[in-house]
């Protein structure tokens, strides 16, 4: 059983913000998205990070009083990142975009370990200097951080941090001085959480959330575009998607934005989902449906009697055994085709987003050509109470969808991409998602106040296709 790490947290100052308004352009920076030739080799690692992130095993186990906090894998995962300045003069780094956390951290150059070889640079190549940081405050005391495959620690600090043309000073964040190898590749330096504060480590106000209630935001929300390529192995680069801070982009979806108010407190982004059909077949979503919206997983994680149900209506489809426990393969031929609703519109997901890419024979145990499946069992939980999610909801989903976070009412909102939004490479036809709409009293008008809309730089860094944080 994997323990989470018990923190000691200090007291830190308040957030102080003194940032004016961004300007009122709207500018588009196209993601840049790095690929790894073999995504299912990996597979088996990122479910057990997905697993562990959610507090989810085998089997039942008690929750220890710890928290725990995700970190993207960069050897086995893609992960959507962003540019954000730290210190006084600022120094940038690219940090995974994550609804599914709370908390900003960023690797130092004081890192002194990094398993082998023992060289922080191995880690992250761009590395925070604190000491050239006039404004950087540390507490003084170490947070130790473990994950399903590795560890983080640090110093709680503050310091000021500037996202997207806003600016907040004396925003907590963990320095980290120790890294475990394979973590982070060279490219990415940390994470910045877009969930609230109630599931934050550092018992930390979240970047975005400080903007919000220091009414530095436009509109109380921040919206997703996530670009789709698939089975395109030659591909070292491509555009990913946008995130817009405080608005929404309507050049990027279609018709009016659905809203669903969240199912529980305010924590992780959460929904219920409502319902489910698997080849055009209703599958039942059980009594337990609890959600999170969770940019930083590439997959879907149902419960394991809902899982079964869903792989039973595709013909030909097997359970896998050993490391790929959890795992479903079906033939590479059949055309998978999902629709999920929270409440509220039916949304298909496009079949390329539920073919993760071929088995080998040695573990489907066929010699049929089998691929692996955007949906998997997540396991039994560990935790308990109203707002424990039974489900995650990653990109094989939201890759479908424009999302909208809003914090006030708190909500998640789902409409359906622009023609030109949604596009897919070799292996799979160009394609934005459909939706069936039902009567629901919270869809709202889409956004037309462009101004108010602060798109960032995002760097969709790929070394598979599966962003399952730890």
């Amino acid at each position: 059983m994997i323990y989470l790490p018990q923190l000691v947290v200090v007291a830190l100052l308040p957030i102080a913000l003194a940032a004016p308004q961004p300007d009122a352009g709207v500018i588009h920076v196209p993601i840049v998205k790095r690929s790894q030739t073999d995504r299912v080799a990996n597979l088996p690692k990122a479910v057990e990070a997905l697993r562990t992130k959610y507090g989810y095993q085998h089997t039942n186990a008690k929750r220890g009083n710890t928290a725990t906090v995700p970190i993207t894998d960069e050897e086995n995962d893609s992960s959507y990142s962003a540019i954000v300045s730290i210190g006084t003069p600022p120094q940038s780094f690219d940090v995974v975009l994550d609804t599914g956390s709370s908390d900003l951290w960023v690797a130092t150059s004081s890192c002194t370990y990094c398993e082998s070889p023992n060289s922080c640079t191995n880690c992250a190549s761009t590395q925070f200097t604190t000491s050239k940081s006039s404004t950087f405050r540390s507490s003084g005391s170490s947070l130790q951080i473990t994950y399903g495959s590795g560890a983080v620690e640090g110093d709680p600090a503050q310091d000021t941090v500037t996202f997207g043309g806003f600016t907040v000073n004396q925003q907590e964040l963990l320095a980290v001085s120790e890294i475990t190898s394979g973590l982070l590749d060279g490219v990415l330096s940390g994470i910045m959480g877009l969930g609230f504060n109630t599931i934050s480590a550092l018992n930390a106000t979240p970047f975005w959330q400080a903007l919000y209630n220091a009414n530095q935001l436009s509109q109380p929300l921040f919206s997703f575009y996530l670009e789709r390529y698939i089975n395109d192995a030659s591909m070292n680069t491509a555009p990913g998607g946008t995130l817009t801070l405080g608005g929404t982009n309507s050049s990027l979806y279609q018709g009016s934005i659905e809203y669903l108010s969240l199912a529980g407190s305010p924590s992780y982004w959460l929904l219920n989902v409502n319902s489910l059909s698997v080849q055009g077949k209703t599958v039942s979503v059980g009594s337990s449906s609890l959600a999170a919206i969770d940019t930083g997983t590439t997959l879907i994680a149902a419960p394991s009697a809902v899982t079964t149900d869903i792989w039973a209506a595709v013909p030909g489809s097997i359970a896998l055994t050993g490391e790929y426990a959890g795992l479903y393969a079906f033939a590479c031929s059949t055309s998978v085709t999902v629709t999920i609703s929270f409440g509220g519109s039916a949304w298909t997901i496009d079949p390329a987003d539920m073919n993760i890419g071929s088995v080998s024979s040695s573990v489907s145990g066929t010699t049929s050509e089998m691929c692996a499946g955007g949906i998997f069992d997540i396991g039994t939980s560990i935790g308990s109470g109203s707002d424990v999610p039974t489900w995650v909801v990653g990109d094989t989903f939201l890759k479908n969808v424009y999302s909208v976070f809003r914090a006030d009412p708190a909500a998640v909102g789902f409409a359906q991409l622009s023609g030109g939004a949604s596009t897919t490479t070799t292996g799979s036809s160009t394609s934005s998602s459909t939706a069936t709409s039902s009567s629901n009293p919270l869809v709202g008008a889409a956004s037309t106040n462009m101004n108010i809309a602060i798109p960032l730089t995002l760097l969709a860094s790929v070394a598979a296709f599966f962003t399952l944080l730890l």
